[in-house]
């Protein structure tokens, strides 16, 4: 198992530069490497030098010579016919949006002087994400092929080979490892060598905008501005207005001042923002483990992470709640709200790689989240399944005093509506057609993340 911590260090391990790791010989796990020598070759060569001395004849004992002097040479070039072999994988993106190609990169390099007649690499990857122009060939490992190529190496030789991928769903996929086998020229020893690095390719769930999902654009999660600010960010500025006697002189504009010809005072951004956070249920049934509906959790996963980049856009305090776990884990995914400025980018990656299967029912982990998030957040309730379970934990939830918003992606809209709770029902859309294209909100997206990289690095210098 795998707990979220682990998740987060294997994500930060792409971003770091990855240096050569040595192929892993097979021999040393007890595997089989030899071709098509065996002991019979042994054999046949002193019965070749027996039979020549008896019967005195010299071709005999000349093919004799050229076993004893082919099959030490061919024993020595298997020996070393891995050694110095690279083989690496260059992403041109490590963060991908449903629609978008990335270009992969292989290059394989042989930095010794002895020349490879023949290299067969076998890499791991997932059917889940096709190539363009290329297959992958079979592999005994469910939703696993393998990207095969087979070619010859001179001595310091080079070999590039791109191939594009398309990426159509959702998740966090592993690339890797690579197989690779190669031998002498004769063909009489072969010898296997494992390349143990991995790379990672994570595909983020389809975002869309506000408007796409057929929510108000104002105000869907209820009006949330406070008539007086408490606490202000001076930092924030939003406009100005009329100079009154409880003022400061601090808060003077005084270009505005001297244009109108009268006190102008700014007027700020309160400091503490409103808490948003996601309850998302992977369920797709009234038992959380009768089964799942792909389709469906599709939409409910893109859901969830539209309103999550429509937050973080509005500077809400965003955070992630779901009943869903991380691959080999059975814990429940749990992101707190927080203002950082890779805030989207975490809860898309959680998004991501969330499983399909629910260790724990919503009921239970809506009741035990709550009371520890910020009192005055907004909850956001993301379902395509409304139990009458449900109901009473949300009604429970109002009387209590939180402010919840219900999303229902079922087939049929909710058959009671609870008074006090913001509702609304997303039918399912028409079937789409055609390839699927990136979304403003993708291109938004990538704007924005670009400038987080860039507000990181500033703060880090």
């Amino acid at each position: 198992m795998i707990s979220e911590k682990d998740f987060l260090s294997r994500k930060e391990a792409l971003r770091r530069p990855r240096e050569y790791e040595p192929l892993t010989d097979q021999r040393r796990e007890g595997r089989r490497t030899l071709g098509m020598f065996n002991d019979t070759w042994i054999a046949l060569t002193l019965f070749i030098i027996v039979l020549g001395l008896v019967a005195h004849q010299e071709g005999l004992l000349v093919i004799a010579a050229l076993l004893l002097t082919v099959l030490p040479v061919a024993w020595l070039w298997n020996r070393y016919a891995l050694s110095g072999v690279q083989y690496e994988r260059t992403l041109s993106e490590k963060r991908a949006f449903i629609g978008e190609t990335v270009e992969l990169t292989v290059r394989i390099a042989n930095r010794k002087l002895l020349p490879l007649s023949w290299l067969q690499v076998e890499d791991d990857f997932p059917t889940a994400i096709p190539l363009e122009k290329d297959e992958l060939e079979p592999s005994s490992q469910p939703e696993r092929g393998y990207l095969c190529n087979l070619l010859a190496m001179r001595w310091y030789e080079r070999v590039s080979r791109r191939y594009l991928l398309r990426c159509e769903q959702r998740g966090y996929f592993q690339l890797g490892p690579a197989h690779l086998q190669s031998g002498d020229i004769f063909g009489l020893f072969s010898t296997k060598a494992t390349a143990p690095h991995l790379d990672w390719l994570i595909i983020y769930p389809r975002v869309l905008p506000i408007e796409g999902l057929e929510l108000p654009p104002k105000d869907p999660f209820g009006e949330v501005k406070a008539q007086q600010r408490m606490f202000e960010d001076p930092s924030r500025t939003i406009g100005v207005r009329d100079y009154q006697p409880q003022d400061s002189f601090r808060h003077i504009h005084w270009k505005a001042t001297a244009r109108r010809q009268a006190l102008q005072s700014k007027v700020y951004e309160p400091s503490a923002s409103h808490n948003l956070v996601i309850f998302l249920n992977v369920a797709m049934f009234a038992k959380h483990w009768e089964g799942t509906r792909p389709a469906l959790l599709e939409r409910t996963i893109s859901t969830a992470a539209s309103i999550a980049s429509y937050g973080i856009e509005h500077r809400y305090t965003v955070g992630l709640v779901a009943n869903g776990s991380l691959p080999r884990s059975d814990q429940p995914i749990k992101v707190l709200p927080s203002r950082n400025p890779r805030q989207l980018t975490r809860i898309l990656e959680m998004l991501a790689a969330v499983h399909p299967l629910a260790p724990v029912s919503f009921e239970r982990l809506l009741t035990a989240e709550s009371p520890k998030l910020p009192w005055g957040a907004t909850l956001v309730i993301v379902t395509a399944v409304t139990t009458e379970t449900l109901m009473i934990t949300l009604l429970r939830l109002r009387e209590a005093g939180r402010r919840l918003v219900l999303i229902s992606l079922a087939d049929d809209p909710p058959a009671q509506v609870l008074e006090g709770i913001v509702s609304y029902h997303l039918p399912p859309p028409p079937r789409r057609r055609g390839p699927i294209a990136p979304t403003e909100e993708t291109l938004r997206f990538r704007l924005c993340e670009a400038q987080a990289d860039e507000k990181i690095r500033e703060e880090n210098r």
